[in-house]
C-alpha cells in the first residue's frame, strides 16, 4: 500500500434545550448556517478534544496533568504522539491547560543564554494566537508575566513586566524550548525547570480568591466523528460558554442560534425533520467542500502557514483561514513567529508519495535566513502526524 507524505520546513451549567422548527427557518437556510457554524466551530472543538485528552481524561496516554501545572516534555515528539498535528522535532514542548475564571496566572521565565530561542505561545480557545513571550518578543532575559482572562480588570502587579489578556476564560500556553543537538537535552531540561507558573494570589503572597465552580466536561469527539456527527455542535456549545461573545461576532452569534448553537443551548438532533437532518448532514457536508478548496490553494502555494495562523484581527474574520489551520496544523505559530512552507507535490506536480525518493535542493549561499533555526520535518498525509523514519 502506498503512503502518501508530505514535507514541511520549519460551568458546569444548566443547558437550556433548543431545538431547530420548520417554522422558524427552512431546509436552505439551515443548511447555509450549518455551514458556517460548522467552519467557525471546527477549531473549537478539535482544541476541545486535545485539551480534554491533556488535561481532563487521566486515561488517555496523552494525560499531561491537573490545570493550571505546567507539564514539561524531557523527550522530543515522535510517531507515537498523536494528538497534536504537525509537532517539530527542533524543541522540546512544555503545556499548561490555564484555567483564568477565579483569578490570573503568572508565567515566570528564566534568563537564559541569548543563542537559545524559546517562545511562550498564547493559544485562546478559539485558537487565536493572542500574544507572545519568548525570544522575538520579551527576549531571553526572563521575567513574570500575568495572564488574565476576560473577566479581569486589575492594573499590572508588582513584579510583572507585562499583562496578557485572554478572551476566553480557558487557554493553552505553549512552551518551545530550542535543543542544539542530542547532547544539549539536560541543559534544556534546566531551562524548563526555571519555567514557573503560579496564580496571581500566590505570587502577590495574598489570599486565594473562592475557587471556580468545578467543570463538568463532556465527552470529545474523535477526529473523524469530528466530520459529520450532530453531536459536534454540542461541543460547540459547551465550550462557548468559557468563550464570552465579542462584539464583532454578536450578529454571527445571533445568526447560529437559529439552529441552536449558542453557550449554553443544547442541539437536539433527534427532534429534526428528515428534511431538518438532511440539511445539518449537507451543511456539514458543505464546510468540508469549502476547506478541500482551501487546501487546494496551499497545495499550489497560493497560501501558506503565514496566512492563516494569528490573532483575532490578524485573520479579520476569516473563519474557513481559521479552520484549515487547525485541520492542517493546529496550534501553529503566527509568521512573525515561524513559517510552514508547506511540499504537497513535487516539481511536476504530482502528490509525493512515500515509496518515492526526493531530492530538496538549496543552491549555494541560499540556505533559508533565520534568527533561529530551520529545519525540514517529514508528515504523514492526511493525518500531518510525524512519519517513522529510521
Amino acid at each position: 500500500m502506498k503512503t502518501k507524505t508530505v514535507l514541511v520546513a520549519a460551568l458546569a451549567t444548566v443547558l437550556a434545550l433548543t431545538t431547530v422548527r420548520a417554522a422558524d427557518i427552512t431546509p436552505a437556510e439551515a443548511r447555509a448556517i450549518v455551514k458556517e457554524a460548522y467552519i467557525y466551530g471546527f477549531p473549537i472543538v478539535d482544541n476541545y478534544r486535545i485539551q480534554h485528552a491533556y488535561w481532563v481524561d487521566r486515561a488517555t496516554p496523552e494525560y499531561k496533568g491537573p490545570w493550571n501545572q505546567i507539564w514539561n516534555s524531557a523527550r522530543l515528539f515522535t510517531p507515537a504522539d498523536t494528538a497534536i498535528q504537525t509537532p517539530n522535532s527542533d524543541t522540546l514542548y512544555s503545556f499548561i491547560g490555564a484555567d483564568l475564571r477565579s483569578e490570573p496566572l503568572v508565567l515566570t521565565v528564566p534568563a537564559m543564554e541569548k543563542e537559545r530561542y524559546f517562545s511562550v505561545q498564547l493559544i485562546d480557545y478559539y485558537t487565536f494566537n493572542f500574544d507572545y513571550i519568548g525570544t522575538r518578543t520579551t527576549g531571553n532575559g526572563g521575567g513574570s508575566f500575568l495572564l488574565a482572562g476576560p473577566r479581569w480588570k486589575g492594573a499590572t502587579p508588582k513584579g510583572v513586566k507585562k499583562v496578557f489578556r485572554c478572551e476566553t476564560e480557558l487557554a493553552f500556553p505553549t512552551y518551545r524550548t530550542q535543543l542544539f543537538d542530542p547532547a544539549d537535552i539536560e541543559n534544556v531540561k534546566k531551562v524548563q525547570a526555571g519555567y514557573k507558573v503560579q496564580p496571581l494570589s500566590a505570587f502577590l503572597g495574598q489570599p486565594a480568591p473562592p475557587a471556580a465552580p468545578a467543570i463538568d466536561f463532556i465527552k470529545p469527539l474523535t477526529p473523524e466523528e469530528e466530520k459529520t456527527s450532530p453531536e459536534f455542535f454540542n461541543i460547540l456549545n459547551f465550550v462557548l460558554q468559557f468563550c464570552p461573545t465579542v462584539p464583532s461576532e454578536k450578529a454571527l452569534m445571533e445568526r447560529f442560534a437559529k439552529i441552536g448553537v449558542g453557550a449554553g443551548k443544547t442541539f437536539d438532533a433527534s427532534k429534526l425533520s428528515p428534511e431538518m437532518k438532511t440539511a445539518i448532514e449537507q451543511g456539514m457536508a458543505d464546510a468540508w467542500v469549502a476547506f478541500a478548496g482551501l487546501k487546494k490553494d496551499f497545495e499550489e502555494g497560493k497560501l501558506n502557514s503565514g496566512d492563516v495562523f494569528g490573532t483575532r484581527a490578524y485573520l479579520k474574520g476569516n473563519y474557513l483561514y481559521r479552520m484549515g489551520a487547525a485541520v492542517l496544523g493546529i496550534y501553529g505559530n503566527s509568521k512573525q513567529e515561524a513559517l510552514y512552507p508547506a511540499y504537497y507535490v513535487d516539481a511536476t506536480k504530482q502528490k509525493l508519495d512515500g515509496t518515492n525518493r526526493y531530492a530538496l535542493r538549496f543552491a549555494p549561499g541560499q540556505l533559508p535566513p533565520v534568527n533561529a533555526f530551520w529545519s525540514l520535518t517529514m508528515y504523514d498525509e492526511p493525518q500531518s502526524l510525524l512519519v517513522a523514519n529510521p
